[in-house]
C-alpha cells in the first residue's frame, strides 16, 4: 500500500471512512487521559475528521498529519476556514484557529511538528494500515511522543474473511506494538458489525470495536 493509494481515495471521494458525526468514543472517554483544556493535542492520519472539530471545540489546540492535501483543503473549506500556508522540509503546514495540519508523509514527520503536544487520538490511523506499517506507525509515534497518553480505536475480525483497510487489530497487537512503553487499557469491546453493514457486505461474520487508554509507563 503506497502514497497513491490513499491520494486516489480522496480524488475519487472513495472515502467510506470519513464519519459525518464526531466519534462516540471519542466524547466518552477522552477525559481518561485526562489533558487539561488549551493544550495542543495530535491527530494522527486526520483526513478531515469531524473530530478535531469536537476536540477543539472542548478548548485544545489541534495538531493533525494528512497525506492528501484535498483532504485538509476540504476540512478547512467545510468550516469556513482560509488557511495560512506555510512550507517546513517536505510538508505543508495549514493553519487557521485552532487547527493546524501538516501535509505529508507521516513517517517524515519531524518533532517540531508536535512539540508540546500532551495527548494523541487515534481512530482511523493505526487500522488503515498493514501489519508492517503498523509496526513502522507505532515506532514512529512512540518515538515521536513518548509521554503522551494515546486514545486508540480498533477493530478486530477474521482477517481471511475480509481483506483490509480497515485492517484487523486485535488486543494482542496492540500490546505488542504499545506494550513495552505504555499500559494498554481496554476501556470497552463491542460489536460493531450491526453498525457497519458494507463490512458484512464484503464477507465479515463477526466485528468487534474497541477503545484502548495507552498511559506511559
Amino acid at each position: 500500500m503506497d502514497h497513491s493509494f490513499w491520494l486516489e481515495r480522496w480524488k475519487k471521494q472513495e472515502i467510506g471512512f470519513h464519519q459525518s458525526d464526531f466519534d462516540a468514543a471519542l466524547a466518552k472517554y477522552w477525559s481518561r487521559l485526562e489533558v487539561p483544556p488549551g493544550a495542543r493535542v495530535f491527530v494522527p492520519l486526520c483526513g478531515k475528521s469531524l473530530d478535531m472539530v469536537w476536540l477543539a471545540q472542548q478548548g485544545y489546540q489541534v495538531v493533525g498529519a494528512e497525506l492528501s492535501q484535498l483532504a485538509i483543503e476540504d476540512f478547512f473549506a467545510e468550516r469556513g476556514l482560509a488557511p495560512n500556508v506555510n512550507r517546513v522540509d517536505d510538508f505543508s503546514v495549514m493553519s487557521a484557529g485552532p487547527y493546524e495540519i501538516w501535509c505529508g508523509d507521516f513517517f517524515a514527520l519531524p518533532q517540531s511538528a508536535v512539540e508540546n503536544v500532551e495527548g494523541v487520538y487515534d481512530r482511523a490511523a493505526l487500522i488503515a494500515l498493514p501489519a508492517d506499517l503498523q509496526r513502522r506507525y507505532a515506532a514512529k509515534l512512540t518515538s515521536l511522543l513518548p509521554r503522551a497518553p494515546i486514545l486508540l480505536v480498533s477493530l478486530d475480525y477474521d482477517q481471511s474473511e475480509m481483506a483490509g483497510p480497515p485492517f484487523s487489530t486485535p488486543s494482542r497487537t496492540i500490546e505488542a506494538l504499545f506494550g513495552d512503553q505504555y499500559a494498554c487499557t481496554e476501556l470497552v469491546a463491542k460489536d460493531a458489525l450491526t453498525g457497519h453493514p458494507q463490512f458484512a457486505q464484503r464477507g465479515l461474520t463477526a466485528l468487534t470495536g474497541a477503545v484502548y487508554l495507552l498511559k506511559p509507563r
